[in-house]
């Protein structure tokens, strides 16, 4: 009988998630054997998890799942560990992946879905303890303040503040922002100058076409344009992640951008590494960064990985997602944008029912078999 082949995911986020699920299914058990790699032993959903850092009481196990039922009939392994590197065989076929603890494991085919690194709050440290402590010290010092400065008004800033005004409405916020609108050109205007009055509506300050570079330990912030924020008492780091891509360059040839990013075929292979897929966060991809996309890139990814596996050619090719995002404003309200037709916003009633008052963990919950 020959050697069964393997089939490893490095991530076990939102994508590497879905991946090892629906792999679970697909690959017979006799042939294949299926292993997860994954820095923290629990699946941790980050639209919850801001909630989670400024809500005392919240319930924690709505940002911080198991694993145990991820695999459908258990046809599948979760490693906890992080990856120093990726090795492939000279002769071009498979290769290892080489854990920090100097183990490593071998791969006949590979997907790389690794996400985003992240500061601040959203930096949660692997360990159940840690990241616990980590969560009671970020409650106690959104508690405290008098005065929150975020620096970022994406999405991680607007929700934060949404967050803190739904707890403490009286509580100063001011969002540093460096574009004159919040979020991102890729978003109609009128909907961003909407999403700003709306806030402003809720008391939280705007501070936008400036920058806060370095928070001091005391004493008053001053921005990059000489803007004076007299009695902010925290500064909260709220920009976007950075892709998690460093142990990827090992690769020959690497497939890293100078931007940080893993260069892809439409089949979502890597350039130059056909046994190799990425998805999520850490493809070069003209299209935002988002959760909602997690599907469509994973549905490309099992089609062509089970191709490859037979030894045919990846038929299934990535179009592009329509933009989809919904911000939370609290637990009962918030922005939404669908880039469909003209361009499609919706407000408190859509938010609300689709993200808001349960940040969809019930719809998280199922995908991972709880």
């Amino acid at each position: 009988m020959a050697p069964k082949q393997t089939v490893i995911i490095i991530g076990g986020g939102t994508a590497g998630t879905i991946i090892a699920r629906e792999l679970s299914v697909k690959l017979d058990r006799s042939k294949y054997q299926l292993i997860l790699i994954t820095s923290r032993p629990e699946f941790l959903f980050l639209p919850a998890s801001l909630r989670v850092l400024v809500v005392d009481g919240y319930p924690i196990e709505d940002a911080f799942m198991p694993y145990d039922k991820l695999f459908v009939n258990g046809n599948g392994t979760v490693r906890v560990g992080t990856v120093a590197a990726i090795e492939n065989n000279k002769e071009g076929k498979g290769g290892r992946v080489v854990l920090e603890d100097g183990d490593s494991v071998q791969w006949d085919a590979l997907v790389l879905a690794s996400g985003s690194t992240w500061e601040g709050p959203l930096a949660f440290p692997s360990d159940r303890e840690q990241y616990h402590a980590h969560i009671r010290s970020w409650r106690q010092r959104f508690h405290d303040a008098t005065h929150v400065v975020l620096a970022g008004g994406g999405s991680v800033g607007l929700e934060i503040a949404g967050e803190l005004k739904d707890v403490y409405p009286n509580k100063k916020v001011t969002i540093v922002h460096g574009d004159e609108h919040l979020l991102n050109a890729i978003y109609p205007t009128k909907w961003r100058k909407n999403i700003g009055k709306r806030l402003r509506s809720r008391g939280v300050e705007l501070v936008l076409n400036d920058y806060v570079e370095a928070a001091p330990e005391s004493g008053p912030i001053v921005t990059r344009n000489g803007h004076t924020i007299q009695d902010a008492d925290i500064v909260v780091p709220s920009r976007g992640g950075r892709s998690n891509t460093s142990f990827i360059k090992s690769l020959i040839p690497s497939p890293v951008n100078d931007r940080g990013f893993v260069k892809v075929e439409p089949t979502l292979q890597v350039q130059s590494h056909p046994g190799i897929f990425a998805v999520g966060d850490i493809m070069d991809w003209q299209e935002a960064k988002q959760f909602a996309k997690a599907r469509s890139h994973a549905s490309v990814v099992v089609a062509n990985v089970l191709t490859y596996l037979e030894g045919q050619p990846a038929k299934k090719v990535y179009k592009g997602s329509p933009e989809l995002i919904i911000i939370t404003n609290g637990k009962n309200g918030g922005f939404a944008y669908l880039g469909l037709l003209w361009g499609l916003t919706f407000g408190d009633w859509f938010s609300r029912t689709l993200k808001s008052k349960d940040l969809m963990v019930p719809g998280v919950r199922k995908g991972l078999g709880l």
